[in-house]
């Protein structure tokens, strides 16, 4: 979702996303100010796959399979020390990354038809953004000031599915990882 306006938010839109509230202390004045995502309230996250299937396809049986996919890729940790930076974006990358892709490309293979960000990209790059759309001036003083919120800790046990309903982005629903296997 780093690449879409508020504007570019479409109602029935959806999404998969991992809540990072612990990133909340370090990065969401910034976010408030220059994330499009944040202002149309979506939490401080890592996309797992954008867009989704259309609100409109989200059914019993969608809801009951994501659960399946999902409750077989068991929870985590995630450390955040460092700031990376995308097009126009500036993010916090998540290590290890291995397990969001793993995520994302389990929703992808069980729904071809959603692929993630629409097939734009060739490569699955785990990321929160912080920032997208500023000057590269801006986005260092941004990352200066990160520096010394670095690193956190945060522990991934669901998967959220969010939905534009126009206006803002809300949560339908959450489908829980399974057992913790480690970090």
């Amino acid at each position: 979702m780093a690449d879409e306006s508020t504007s570019g938010f479409q109602a029935g839109q959806t999404a998969l996303i991992v809540r990072i509230p612990e990133a909340e202390p370090s990065v969401g004045r910034w976010r408030a100010r220059l994330d499009p995502s944040a202002r149309a309230g979506v939490p401080a996250h890592i996309t797992v796959l954008f867009p989704f299937l259309d609100e409109s396809r989200t059914d019993a049986l969608v809801h009951s399979a994501l659960a399946d996919v999902l409750g077989s890729h068991p929870a985590f940790d995630l450390r955040f020390e460092r700031c990376g930076r995308l097009p126009g974006v500036l993010h916090l990358v998540p290590d290890p990354g291995t397990r969001l892709r793993q995520l994302t490309e389990a929703i992808a293979e069980r729904w071809p038809e959603a692929p993630p960000y629409g097939g734009r990209f060739t490569e699955i790059v785990p990321h929160l953004t912080v920032a997208q759309g500023q000057e590269d001036t801006v986005l260092e003083e941004i990352e200066a000031d990160l520096v010394g919120r670095l690193p956190f800790t945060a522990h991934v046990s669901s998967v959220e599915l969010i939905v534009h309903d126009g206006v803002k982005w809300r949560e339908r629903a959450s489908f829980a990882l399974g057992a913790r296997h480690g970090s």
